[in-house]
């Protein structure tokens, strides 16, 4: 007799199937609700930048290169024009004040020279002919008072005796009347001379002021002219170094053209030529700093031009204490123009990121080290080492400063190692 067969419900197959499908709905369902969904990129550490995000000091300064100059520097300019007679002094050679370089001939400026010369002499001759007789007539007024008084002197007394002796009937009255008319003539003519001799000595002063004022004018003209011939000669207005050109004896020189100049030796310069976008920042006292032969010097700015030239402007700068020993006339040196006062920052440095990212956010690596996460980020000052940073990073942060051309849109970076 056949027995029925009682089917069982839980089958190892329909265990495994529930089992298969349930885990199937909680993967999805974690994928859905839990599973990181961000685009991820694998990266090698190998072949990018990480550091560190700092507290420090920032300094914002900028890199320019400067020459070096002599501090003082005096320009030989031919003031005449001429052909070059003698050259003294060749290029290279240390100077007195004063020492002759070149001596100039120009025939014409000599004759022209002396015959200004021959006419100013010959004016100031004159003027002082002219004060001579203005000397002379006050002279002969004098002369001509002088012997009025003496006429009165003689007359005066003659007169009162007269006078008397008339009254008393004593002498003929034609001969009093004679008397007395020589004595009134010679009281009217001393009043009318003496008018005309103050009035003349005003006017002669007047005039001799004039003379003299005339007169120095025209010397001083004739020392000037007499300079002239000066201008042929050029000297070194101080001890120095010379640099000139190639020149030659017999060579034409035009006026206003530069024959060289006289360096100061031992006292050194640095000019540098700065991006107009940074005049309103540069000021006289600002510092920088330059590396030389191993050595770092400090210089400060003493002069800035004001004149802008194919969007530059020059300063000029002085080292601080001693300048470097070795260092020479032309040579460049690589600045660091410091623009502000230094103050404690949060540091991140510079790297190729902030051309992809603008500064606006870069990629954070975890405390693990096996990936880096995007992140927002604002960023303030920049220098050539670091930038500021003000929002989005904290001191210990690893980020990664390197291009971020490879790593496209994708918002995670696996690393590895």
């Amino acid at each position: 007799m056949d027995k029925k067969i009682k089917k069982k419900t839980w089958t190892l197959k329909r265990i495994a199937t529930i089992g298969g499908a349930t885990l199937l709905v909680v993967f999805v369902g974690y994928q859905l609700l839990f599973a990181d969904r961000r685009s991820k990129l694998n990266v090698e550490v190998e072949k990018i930048t990480i550091a560190d995000v700092q507290r420090g000091v920032f300094q914002e300064f900028i890199p320019q290169t400067g020459t070096v100059e002599p501090s003082v520097t005096f320009f030989l300019d031919a003031i005449e024009g001429g052909q070059i007679k003698r050259i003294l002094k060749e290029s290279g050679a240390m100077l007195k004040k004063g020492d002759v370089i070149v001596e100039l001939s120009n025939l014409n400026r000599e004759l022209s020279v002396l015959s200004q010369e021959a006419s100013l002499n010959e004016s100031i001759n004159r003027l002082r002919q002219t004060r001579l007789q203005l000397e002379q007539n006050d002279l002969q007024q004098q002369q001509t008072l002088a012997l009025i008084e003496n006429q009165l002197n003689i007359l005066e007394p003659q007169y009162k005796r007269q006078k008397v002796l008339f009254e008393k009937k004593l002498i003929a009255k034609q001969e009093f009347e004679q008397t007395e008319a020589n004595y009134e003539y010679n009281l009217k003519r001393r009043e009318i001379t003496y008018k005309s001799y103050r009035s003349d000595s005003i006017s002669r002063m007047t005039q001799l002021v004039q003379l003299n004022q005339s007169e120095r004018r025209m010397m001083e003209s004739l020392n000037g002219v007499s300079k002239i011939l000066d201008n042929l000669i050029i000297k070194s207005p101080i001890d120095g170094q010379l640099t000139a050109p190639q020149l030659y004896e017999g060579q034409t020189v035009n006026p206003g053209q530069r024959l060289g100049q006289v360096d100061k030796v031992g006292s050194y310069k640095v000019s540098a030529l700065i991006d107009e976008l940074y005049l309103p920042r540069i000021s006289t006292g600002l510092k920088a700093t330059t590396n030389f032969a191993g050595g770092n010097y400090e210089l400060v700015i003493t002069y800035i031009y004001p004149n802008i030239n194919n969007g530059r402007f020059q300063v000029d700068m002085q080292f601080v204490g001693e300048a470097p020993d070795g260092i020479r006339r032309g040579q460049s040196l690589r600045l660091r123009i410091e623009l502000g006062l230094s103050s404690e920052e949060l540091l991140l440095p510079v790297g190729g990121f902030y051309k992809d990212t603008g500064g606006n956010w870069v990629f954070v690596v975890d405390k693990d080290g096996t990936k880096a996460e995007k992140r927002n980020i604002r960023l303030g000052r920049k220098n050539t080492e670091h930038f500021e940073v003000l929002e989005g990073l904290q001191p210990g942060d690893r980020v990664i400063t390197s291009s971020y051309d490879n790593f496209g849109d994708n918002e995670v970076l696996m690393l590895n190692k």
